[in-house]
């Protein structure tokens, strides 16, 4: 079976005989696989109503657990955008009452933002057909190979140095 990489990486072998394409199959299957999920998790998104960028800030609420707060402080670093942004898009769930912000009563300079009972509904619908999207995108893989892929992909994300939040901090 061959897929879409597959004539990048001969046309390569015939252009450049003298380099090894290898790699970019590696780096180009994975890329490809991204946008190919990328796609149907917006469709997910979409039918409920949200953005991926939306659905990822109030699942990091949904799984912080109760009270579902968080400082936006938190959230930036969860989310990996600028403070600005996140206070644009916090201003934008507000907006459609799925967060509220309110100033945390012990550090007046903190913002808290809590996932509102509708924002939680909404979520938590969304989480529910999100792993079932994802289930049936794996389906190509078995069980074993679903996980042999987890372990390879978890050992290149932390040769590139992604590591959990606060283990750095240890």
């Amino acid at each position: 079976m061959r897929d879409s990489v597959d004539r990048l990486l001969e046309q390569w072998s015939t252009e450049r005989p003298d380099i090894d394409p290898a790699p970019m199959g590696v780096v180009g299957r994975i890329k490809r696989a991204s946008q190919l999920l990328e796609r149907t998790l917006r469709e997910n998104y979409a039918a409920h109503d949200l953005q991926s960028w939306e659905f990822d800030i109030l699942a990091t609420l949904r799984r912080s657990g109760y009270p579902y707060q968080l400082t936006a402080s938190a959230l930036v670093e969860a989310s990996m955008v600028t403070s600005g942004a996140i206070t644009n898009r916090i201003d934008r769930l507000a907006a459609k009452e799925l967060v509220t912000r309110e100033t945390d009563p012990g550090n007046r300079r903190s913002v808290l933002i809590t996932l509102t009972e509708h924002g939680y509904r909404v979520v938590d619908a969304a989480v529910g057909d999100h792993v079932e999207h994802e289930t049936r995108a794996l389906a190509g893989l078995d069980p074993r190979e679903q996980g042999d892929l987890t372990e390879l992909l978890r050992k290149l994300l932390t040769s590139l140095g992604d590591t959990a939040p606060n283990e750095t901090d240890h």
